[in-house]
C-alpha cells in the first residue's frame, strides 16, 4: 500500500481507539451504578435497574446505533456526530452486560462480610465501599476483560454512520486496491494486537487488584517452631 493509503489506515485505527476509550469509559460507569442498583434493598430500584438491563441486553446494538443516530434526532431536534452517537449506543449497550457482571460479584462475597459490616454499624454505602466492592471488583476483571475485546470489536459497527473508523477505512483501502485479502489480514492483525495489549493490561489489573486481598501473610519455615515434647523430630 501508498503511504496515503496507511495514513488512512492510522486515521481509522485512531478513531476505534477513540471510541473505545470512551464508550468504555460509559460502560464501566453505566455498569457499576446499575449493578449495585440490582441489589439495592428497594424493589422499585431493583425493577428499574432490571428492566434496563433487560432492554438493552434483549436489543441489537446495530439497530441501537440506527436508533442513536437516525431515529431521534428527528423527534427531539438535536443531531449527534457519529463519534457521540456511537459512543452512546455502545456505551449503554455493552454497559447492560457489565451491570450483571458487577451484580453477579457482589452477590459472590461471603454474606458473612456483610453480617460483619451490619454488627459494626455501617451504613449500607460504607459496606459496598469498604467491604463488598473491595473484593467483588478483582473477581469482576476476568470476565470485564472479555467484554471489552467484546466492545472492541463491536465498534466495527459504526461504520454504519459513514464513520471512519478501522472498518470504514479499511473498506475506503480495499475499493482503492481493489484487493481484499492484503487489507484485511492487515485489518485483522491490527484488531487482535489492540485485544492483546488489553488483555495483557488488564491481566495485570487483576494481579495488582488481587494482591494481598483476602489473604493472610505466609509464614517461613524457619518461623515455625515446634511444641517441645511433641515428639516431634
Amino acid at each position: 500500500m501508498t503511504s496515503g493509503l496507511w495514513e488512512r489506515v492510522l486515521e481509522g485505527v485512531w478513531v476505534t481507539i477513540q471510541l473505545l476509550v470512551l464508550s468504555g469509559l460509559l460502560a464501566t460507569a453505566v455498569s457499576f451504578v446499575v449493578g449495585v442498583a440490582r441489589t439495592h434493598r428497594l424493589w422499585i430500584v431493583r425493577f428499574l435497574a432490571g428492566f434496563y438491563t433487560e432492554v438493552f441486553r434483549g436489543t441489537s446494538a446495530l439497530v441501537m446505533i440506527f436508533w442513536v443516530f437516525f431515529v431521534l434526532p428527528p423527534a427531539f431536534g438535536w443531531q449527534l456526530v457519529p463519534l457521540w452517537a456511537g459512543t452512546l449506543a455502545l456505551g449503554l449497550t455493552y454497559g447492560a452486560y457489565g451491570s450483571e457482571i458487577v451484580r453477579g460479584a457482589l452477590a459472590a462475597v461471603d454474606p458473612a462480610q456483610r453480617e460483619g459490616g451490619i454488627a459494626l454499624s455501617f451504613t449500607p454505602w460504607q459496606r459496598m465501599k469498604l467491604i463488598l466492592l473491595p473484593q467483588a471488583v478483582p473477581e469482576m476483571i476476568p470476565p470485564f476483560s472479555n467484554l471489552l475485546i467484546e466492545l472492541l470489536k463491536g465498534t466495527a459497527l459504526v461504520s454504519v454512520m459513514g464513520m471512519g473508523d478501522l472498518a470504514f477505512s479499511a473498506n475506503l483501502v480495499r475499493l482503492a486496491l481493489q484487493e481484499s485479502a492484503e487489507i484485511y489480514t492487515y485489518i485483522l492483525l491490527i484488531y487482535f494486537a489492540i485485544a492483546f495489549l488489553l488483555t495483557r493490561s488488564m491481566r495485570g489489573l487483576e494481579k495488582k487488584l488481587k494482591a494481598g486481598v483476602g489473604k493472610a501473610p505466609k509464614k517461613k519455615a524457619a518461623d515455625v517452631r515446634v511444641p517441645e515434647g511433641s515428639g516431634v523430630s
